[in-house]
C-alpha cells in the first residue's frame, strides 16, 4: 500500500504519498495498491479499491460515496476522467490492463480486463464492456447495453461499428504496459531526492 500522510487541515482526510487527494467518506478511506501512480490533482473518495500497478493520471476524479467503486491492477484512467456510480443499484468494477481515455465518464458499468475506452466516451449505468472490445473515442454506451467482445462500438447512442481488428488488440495489451511504464517513472521522480534540499 502507499504511504499515506494526514492531512492536518481537512479532518479524517489523507493525502497518498503520490500526492493525490485521498477522502473517506462515510468513514470508509480508499484502498490504494501497491506502485499506483496518483497524480498530484487527481481525487479519490470513499469505497474505492484501486489495484497494484495501476495509474490515475491529472485531474481524474473517483467518487465511490453512495456505492462502491473497484479497480483492477495495472489499468490507467487518463486526465480528466470521472468514474462514479449510482445509489445503490449500480456500483462501477473497472477490471484489469485497461485503457481509459482522456476526459472519459465511467458511470455504474462494468469494464472487463482488456477492454479499452476512448477519449471522451461515456459508459453508463449497468452497460458491460467485455474483454477485447473498444468503446471508440465519443461514443455513448446507453444504461443496460453490452458491448460484446471482439467489437468496436461507436456513435450516439453507441452501436457496433466494426469488429476489433488484431492490431488494435495488440495495442490494448500495449498501451496498458506503457501506462505502467509511465505510471512507475512518475512515482521515481517524487520519491527521488530533489537537488538543494
Amino acid at each position: 500500500m502507499n504511504d499515506v500522510a494526514a492531512r492536518p487541515d481537512i479532518p479524517g482526510a489523507n493525502v497518498a504519498g503520490t500526492g493525490g487527494l485521498i477522502l473517506p467518506y462515510g468513514g470508509v478511506l480508499p484502498t490504494i495498491g501497491r506502485d499506483v501512480f496518483i497524480a498530484p490533482n487527481a481525487t479519490v473518495i470513499g469505497n474505492v479499491t484501486i489495484g497494484d500497478g495501476s495509474s490515475v493520471w491529472f485531474n481524474v476524479l473517483i467518487r465511490g460515496d453512495d456505492h462502491w467503486i473497484k479497480i483492477g491492477e495495472r489499468t490507467n484512467l487518463q486526465d480528466g476522467t470521472v468514474v462514479h456510480l449510482s445509489k445503490d443499484t449500480a456500483p462501477t468494477w473497472i477490471g484489469s490492463d485497461i485503457t481509459i481515455g482522456h476526459g472519459a465518464i465511467i458511470h455504474g458499468c462494468t469494464l472487463m480486463d482488456r477492454c479499452m475506452v476512448g477519449i471522451g466516451a461515456i459508459v453508463l449505468d449497468g452497460a458491460v464492456v467485455e474483454t477485447g472490445a473498444i468503446v471508440a473515442a465519443g461514443a455513448v454506451v446507453s444504461p443496460g447495453k453490452r458491448v460484446p467482445a471482439g467489437e468496436m462500438w461507436a456513435g450516439c447512442p453507441a452501436r457496433k461499428a466494426r469488429d476489433v481488428r488484431p492490431e488494435e488488440l495488440v495495442y490494448i495489451d500495449r498501451n496498458a504496459a506503457h501506462y505502467r511504464g509511465l505510471g512507475d517513472s512518475y512515482l521515481a521522480m517524487r520519491r527521488a531526492p530533489v537537488p538543494g534540499r
